[in-house]
């Protein structure tokens, strides 16, 4: 399955969906519009545990300049003139639910950069299982430069890199190169040119490949509620996870296809985008 929308190329191939960014004109610069297919290319796949990874990237030359300033503009401005301030609330949310449902879903995110990386396509990086970034990436949080504050983004990045790090990042609205980025566990894979990431994303969906995806899903709903319930019940949900799984197909075709020394059925067909 493909489809050519006006923001955002979809490719559904062989056990992975690729998202392609696709306003090169303008840096990939995030509106309403990338935001609603994102979402819909996400709910697409929701529940289809065929579909094991989601890969995004960016057409052009910058993975993603950040939010439309141009649309920003335009609602500021109709704010300004005592117009509905709704709308633009409504965008900036609609911002903030696209990164929760990227950040829940059961599938990999796997995320590769190049170029800019800033506001909104940070936070498509913070909400990756696993980033790859081209060293020509620049990573940042400009808003505040701007005369806003990163509102959808903030709680993400505090999640990825911690408080500490994340205050200057943010208050001096700094940009940073992709090996300081790599550093501070923004990223957590530099490729040196196109070839070497392509070759860095292959390998990534190989090491997937070897993974069960109900088994995946599962796994990164606990390491997601790891600090959001108390210890006493976040073990006994696992418990009765592991229990539930091991009984079920994949924990019963994982264990016969080791005492057989065969790969699992989940690993026979390659993931491809």
């Amino acid at each position: 399955m493909a489809s050519n929308q006006q923001a955002v190329r979809t490719r559904l191939a062989q056990g992975a969906l690729q998202l392609t960014l696709n306003r090169p004109e303008c840096g990939n610069a995030m509106n309403l519009a990338m935001v609603s297919e994102l979402r819909q290319a996400l709910h697409s796949v929701r529940d289809d545990r065929q579909c094991r990874a989601i890969v995004i990237q960016g057409q052009g030359d910058h993975f993603c300049a950040g939010g439309d300033l141009k649309e920003m503009a335009a609602a500021g401005q109709r704010g300004a003139n005592g117009d509905d301030q709704a709308a633009f609330e409504r965008l900036n949310r609609a911002y903030g639910q696209l990164l929760m449902e990227l950040n829940q879903a059961p599938q990999f995110i796997l995320v590769l950069t190049h170029g800019g990386v800033l506001g909104g396509g940070l936070g498509l990086v913070c909400v990756s299982d696993l980033t790859i970034a081209h060293q020509n990436s620049r990573l940042g949080m400009p808003e505040t430069s701007l005369g806003i504050p990163p509102a959808q983004i903030a709680p993400f990045v505090v999640d990825r890199i911690g408080l500490t790090r994340a205050r200057p990042l943010a208050l001096l609205a700094r940009q940073i190169e992709a090996s300081a980025a790599l550093a501070m566990g923004l990223v957590q894979q530099l490729a040196v040119d196109d070839d070497d990431l392509i070759q860095q994303r292959n390998h990534i969906l190989a090491e997937l490949n070897r993974c069960a995806p109900a088994a995946n899903a599962v796994t990164k709903a606990l390491l997601l509620n790891a600090d959001q319930l108390p210890r006493k019940p976040l073990l006994d949900l696992g418990a009765r996870q592991f229990a539930a799984a091991v009984c079920g197909h994949e924990g019963r075709e994982g264990t016969r296809a080791f005492t057989q020394k065969r790969r699992p059925r989940w690993a026979d067909e390659p993931l491809e985008v």
